[in-house]
This record gives C-alpha cells, structure tokens and sequence, in this order.
C-alpha cells in the first residue's frame, strides 16, 4: 500500500505516474475526468519527449493495437453517413493514441504496473463500497426492508446508477481489480494487510454479484475457477482452491436457481434474450436485434454499410418491424462482431477476431493472468454489447489492451 505514493524516482516519472494513477481512478466515473487526465498525459509526454527513451512507433504490435481504429478510418470512404463516422473518430481516437503515448513516454511501464494495478484495485473498491452505500441510505429513507437489497431496484443498472454507469461495463473493471487482488492475496505474507486485501476483494465479489451482468458472469467463472490455479498456485495450495472455488460455485448456481432475483436475471432474462419476440411480449430481444443486423448484412456481406451507418440502419429496419422499444430508444445490435460486420464487412470483422487473437495469444506466451482476464472479457462482453460504440466501453479497452502489452514480456517475446 505504501507504493501507491512514489518516494524515489525523477520528477518527470513521478507526474507520469500520477497522471496513470489518476487516469485509472477517473475510470468508473463521469467520462469528462478521464478525457481531461488523458489530455493532461499527452501535454507532459510531448514535453518530456526524450529521443533516447522513444520506443519504435511504427511496429506490427502497434497496429494490430490500434486496428479498431485504422477499421473505422477505411470504412468511412464509402459510409452511407459521414457525419456519424467522424463521430466514430473521435469516439475511437483513444486506440489510436494510447499504443503512441505508451512507445514515446520515458515512464517504465512495466517497473510501476504493481502499483497502478493496486491504486485501481482501490478505487474499485471504495466505488462499490459507496454504492452500496448509498443503497442502503435509499432503502432507510423510503423505510424498506434490508433485504430489498437483493431486489430489482438496487441490482443491475440500478445499483450502478448514482455513478452513471452502464453494470456492464462497470462489471469489466471490477474484475480485473477482482483478479488482480486475488493474485496479490495469494502472495501476501502480512497478516493484516492480508485481511484488509480479502475485505477488498469480498466488497468487489459483491458488487458483482449486485451487478448482475450476465455476459461477464462465464469468464469470471473460467478465470476463478481454472484461470487462479493454474497461473498461480501449484501442488497441494492448487488443489485446495479449486476443491474451495468449486464448492463456492456450486453455491452460487444453487443460489441463481433459488433466489427469484438472480433466477430472473440470469434465466429467465438470458431465455428472453435468445428468443425471437412473440405477439404477446412488450419487448423485443437481443436476438431480434441481431436478426434484423444479420438481414442487413446480407446485402452487403463483404464491405458493409461503412463507419457511422449502423443506428440509422437499424432504425429504420426496427420500426418496420414494429420493434418499438429498439426503435425508440435508438438501441444498437448489442453484439460487436455483428457491428463490425455490419458497418466495415467481413474485412473488418475478420481483422477484430484477428486482433483477439493476437491478444490471446501474447497473455498465453506471457503467462499473464490479468491480460487473459482481460481478453476473456472482451471476446464475451462482445457478444451481447457494442463494447467499443460506448466511450467507457473504448477507455477500458484502448488503455488495458496496451497496458497489458507494454508492461508484458513483448520486447523479449516479439514473435507473432
């Protein structure tokens, strides 16, 4: 904990430091902060630049990093709506800058990743601490039960709504500051500081648990259970956490099918889902909405409709068919390789899978758990979201995505 503040070190790398740690802290909040940090970041790199320290801009690592972006950028020569894909630039301009931001910073990455890790570990647990919170000063006021708690109004969106935060999206972070501790807890020898770190991670279990989010539900139960022992422990300290997270698991199903709450939500919701609306429903699903995507990509398979083209489209198509509440909330696909398919063809979607790929590829080389943890969750968040339409959808995949490459074992490791 004592690292979190910088005592050595030059004055240039410790305002880089800060300037991450702040960075990441600015995370689950309001997009204004993180944009400002970011701006802030870019200032003090340009005039910090030492030739010395610049590492090669122009590398295959950098662009399979920034290929979202140079996807957007291609596919908005022949867009059916420029204006929305210049607006997709600016949304997207993050993938392209931090990979850059990260090769001409003199600040080593690597030496001070513990510590940015830990400091956003923290944070992630004082904002779930204050949901909770500030649920529980909800349920006093209105003079509900405690156990009201575990109701609708205070899971889902609505346990993530006094931060404006999508759970989802707030689910992504929780976890890498989930596994991230974990790992820490299994390596701390002090007692007390120990306990503090299991309190920490028991406030972030909550949380998820409060979030509900069922697309990152899966790879958080692949990472605790199979990911933890196998990158972490061995012998007879493996065997006893898999027999404890097995066990716990086993209770957790037991309690998603007994709880009405976490029953609705994760099987009657994830049923409703993947079915196609009848007459009778109020509203229609994701998969109605990925079918009305699909029947738009069947006209233009190969190039797409270009950056920017897909709410307009699916507009039009959703109250066609009568999709009221798609259509008068503008909703999206919710699935990011059908929104890649749709705006830049299957070029663009072909590129995407190739660049989790190579992101699954260097966690393995690398043994990282916490980039495994991350490349998890967005191959299965991408499968119910438009996880890079949205600016903390972008942020957390544009800042990790290089974090975890930089502060890995590439430069020993370089080979695609």
């Amino acid at each position: 904990m004592d690292g979190l503040f910088l005592k050595e070190g030059t004055t240039a790398t410790k305002i880089s430091y800060y300037h991450l740690l702040l960075f990441l802290a600015s995370l689950p909040f309001d997009f204004f902060y993180s944009h400002i940090i970011l701006i802030s970041f870019c200032v003090h790199t340009l005039i910090q630049l030492n030739k010395k320290d610049i590492q090669p801009v122009f590398t295959f690592r950098n662009l399979v990093l920034q290929s979202v972006f140079f996807i957007t950028l291609f596919s908005t020569i022949y867009t059916v709506n420029r204006p929305g894909a210049f607006a997709e630039w600016g949304n997207h301009i993050t993938i392209l800058l931090f990979p850059v931001l990260f090769c001409l910073t003199s600040f080593d990455i690597r030496k001070y990743r513990p510590q940015l890790l830990m400091g956003f570990a923290m944070v992630c647990t004082g904002t779930i601490a204050y949901l909770y919170i500030d649920a529980l000063r909800a349920i006093r006021f209105y003079g509900l039960p405690y156990s009201s708690i575990i109701s609708s109004a205070f899971t889902n969106h609505n346990f993530a709504l006094p931060i404006n935060m999508h759970a989802t999206f707030l689910s992504l972070q929780i976890v890498i500051a989930l596994i991230y501790l974990i790992s820490v807890i299994l390596k701390e020898q002090q007692k007390k500081l120990r306990l503090f770190y299991v309190t920490c991670a028991c406030v972030l279990l909550a949380g998820l648990v409060q979030l509900s989010s069922k697309s990152v539900f899966v790879p958080v139960f692949f990472i605790i259970n199979i990911g933890v022992p196998y990158y972490l422990l061995q012998g007879k300290k493996r065997s006893k956490f898999i027999m404890i997270t097995a066990s716990l698991s086993v209770l957790a199903l037991a309690g998603i099918f007994t709880l009405k709450i976490m029953k609705t939500r994760y099987v009657t919701n994830l049923k409703y889902d993947l079915a196609l609306t009848s007459k009778d429903q109020r509203f229609d699903s994701r998969l109605d909405r990925w079918s009305t995507a699909a029947e738009l990509i069947k006209n233009r398979p190969i190039t797409g409709y270009g950056a920017g083209s897909e709410i307009g489209l699916l507009h039009e198509s959703f109250y066609a068919k009568k999709y009221y509440n798609s259509f008068l909330n503008h909703l999206n696909t919710h699935n990011q390789y059908l929104s890649f398919w749709l705006k830049s063809g299957i070029i663009g979607l072909l590129i995407y899978l190739g660049t989790l790929w190579f992101g699954f590829k260097q966690a393995i080389r690398q043994k990282d758990l916490l980039f495994l943890t991350f490349m998890l969750l967005i191959a299965f968040v991408s499968c119910s979201e438009n996880l890079l339409d949205v600016d903390k959808g972008v942020m957390f995949y544009a800042f990790f995505f290089s974090f975890f490459i930089f502060s890995g074992g590439w430069e020993t490791e370089n080979s695609c």
